[in-house]
């Protein structure tokens, strides 16, 4: 059974003079243990798609499914199996330390004693809570507080856990460490990670797979290869040489971006669709020798920007 099963969803919001369609008939299957990147410009309707998933908003149209259960008539059944943080909204108690808040929440999830504790041990290791359980969340500095609220959001071993831009704010180490954990979740727990965020390094870390939505539309499903083939974004070939060269003769699709180190280094752009990397180093090692090849793969941002920016289709 899917974690995630929506088929036309839709949802229109009536304001002054109109009607605004945030999202559009998309359809999307996210199976158990999946990492989702779920990716969009502002407003483009990745917010909606998380109220709606959590039951939170209805749909216009189309149906949606969250752990086999229909979000909104079945929120409380459904709050037990799933997890989400908001990076710019907080689930914990402002003004009580931060041990109070997970106390809360297992006794909301009426979890028995013998449960959550342990879970919040090993939480508290995992995330490195300890210096600070015992402080009001408002005094806490920004990486601590999103450090808590993963772990609020884990207390109860949800199945799918949805993050609302959850590094926004934090600094290189800090990321590095959640996202570090979130993988490490994932892996012993298999717990299903819903991921929307404006920081690539989190999708580049963390997905198998990107869903990209433009103006409520599904813009692109699939994996950063896919992306790089669909755009017919270039890579480049880096090859090092035992002697000089002055120039290559190249096949079709590939071009000689620069010649360094007195002709002992050189780079070729080429484009997968028209060559294989296999087939342009045979060429290469054709007419030189080549001591050592690295391969550089396009920057996901400038990826995703092409989707964006790429001629609607009909």
């Amino acid at each position: 059974m899917a974690i995630i099963e929506a088929r036309g969803l839709t949802r229109d919001y009536r304001r002054r003079g109109g009607v605004l369609r945030a999202l559009d008939a998309l359809d999307l299957t996210v199976e158990p243990g999946a990492s989702i990147g779920y990716l969009g410009a502002n407003g483009s309707g990745k917010s909606t798609t998380i109220k709606m998933l959590c039951g939170i908003l209805t749909p216009t149209a189309g149906t949606i499914r969250t752990c086999g259960l229909d979000p909104v008539p079945n929120r409380r059944r459904l709050a037990r199996r799933i997890g989400v943080v908001f990076g710019q909204r907080s689930v914990l108690w402002w003004d009580l330390p931060l041990a109070d808040s997970f106390q809360i929440l297992a006794a909301m999830h009426r979890l028995p004693a013998s449960v959550w504790r342990p879970r919040l041990t090993e939480l508290m290791d995992e995330l490195a809570l300890a210096d600070f359980l015992d402080q009001p969340v408002r005094e806490l500095s920004l990486g601590q507080r999103m450090r808590g609220e993963v772990a609020a959001a884990l207390l109860h071993s949800p199945e799918l856990l949805v993050l609302d831009e959850p590094t926004i704010g934090l600094d290189v180490l800090s990321k590095g460490a959640l996202r570090d954990f979130l993988q490490r979740e994932r892996a012993e727990r298999g717990t299903t990670l819903f991921l929307t965020t404006h920081d690539l390094g989190d999708v580049q870390r963390l997905c198998d797979r990107m869903v990209i939505i433009d103006h409520g539309r599904l813009a692109f499903d699939g994996t950063a290869a896919d992306l790089a083939r669909i755009t017919d974004a270039e890579r480049i070939l880096v090859a090092d040489l035992t002697e000089p060269v002055g120039e290559l003769a190249l096949p079709h699709g590939a071009r000689l971006v620069d010649l360094e180190a007195g002709g002992h280094r050189v780079r070729i752009s080429f484009r997968p669709g028209a060559v294989s990397a296999a087939d342009l180093f045979a060429v290469v090692a054709d007419q030189a020798r080549v001591d050592d090849l690295t391969l550089t793969e396009p920057a996901i941002e400038e990826l995703v920007a092409r989707i964006y920016t790429r001629p609607p289709t009909a």
